[in-house]
């Protein structure tokens, strides 16, 4: 698995920063009736419990739109990833059903608030850096087409940008030929509940997605 690390510039705007990550062998295919239901019992408590206008005061989705101001990019037209998926699950909208092993990660964002990228690692060329995106840096997000991102956090390898926190892209898109799975929580805010969030996924990948030679681990 490549190596990662915050970039110094990133790290000055946003000082807090850290990464969550989880590495693992995957089988990937349809999401199973044991997945689909913890999905449905999580998007019902959410629908239960939370309003629209909730969202953006939710703690790591808060702390994540602070920094997007810093890196200079408009959270509130570049939304999060977790923020956008919740403004569905509220509108009664569900989840986007990928398959088990992103619908696991989906699972996992709307009940943490994190902001999570999943890659397939063997499309990774290299080592990864999370930095800030450059201007007219070519970067096409999965289901979003060209997406500028001037001023996002963004995470490269030697290929260039291939994730951020609004869209991941799709040169690294987890597939049915995807084994080598990464995922990185994406905490602003150093909170306490990192640790809860990357265990539920350890816990999805191998309930759910036959997941073996697991390691999960910090950066800071």
């Amino acid at each position: 698995m490549p190596g990662i690390s915050i970039n110094a510039e990133l790290k000055t705007l946003c000082p807090n920063l850290r990464l969550g990550c989880i590495e693992a062998n995957v089988v990937v295919a349809s999401s199973g009736q044991g997945l689909l239901s913890e999905i449905k019992e999580r998007l019902k408590l959410i629908q239960q419990s939370l309003l629209i206008v909730d969202i953006s005061k939710i703690s790591a989705i808060e702390v994540s739109r602070k920094a997007y101001k810093a890196c200079g990019k408009d959270p509130a037209r570049y939304r999060l990833s977790a923020e956008a998926l919740l403004r569905r699950v509220v509108s009664g909208k569900g989840l986007y059903l990928i398959n088990n092993v992103v619908d696991q990660l989906n699972l996992v964002s709307v009940t943490s608030g994190f902001s999570i990228g999943g890659y397939d690692a063997d499309k990774i060329q290299g080592d990864i850096s999370f930095g800030i995106g450059h201007a007219d840096e070519p970067y096409t997000g999965i289901g979003r087409g060209e997406l500028n991102i001037e001023n996002l956090p963004v995470f490269r390898d030697q290929a260039g940008a291939f994730g951020t926190p609004t869209s991941d892209s799709k040169r690294t898109e987890v597939g049915s030929d995807t084994n080598k799975f990464l995922m990185i929580l994406i905490d602003f805010g150093r909170f306490d509940q990192l640790e809860t969030s990357k265990q539920m996924a350890v816990r999805l990948l191998i309930d759910y997605c036959q997941a073996t030679h697991i390691n999960e681990y910090n950066i800071d």
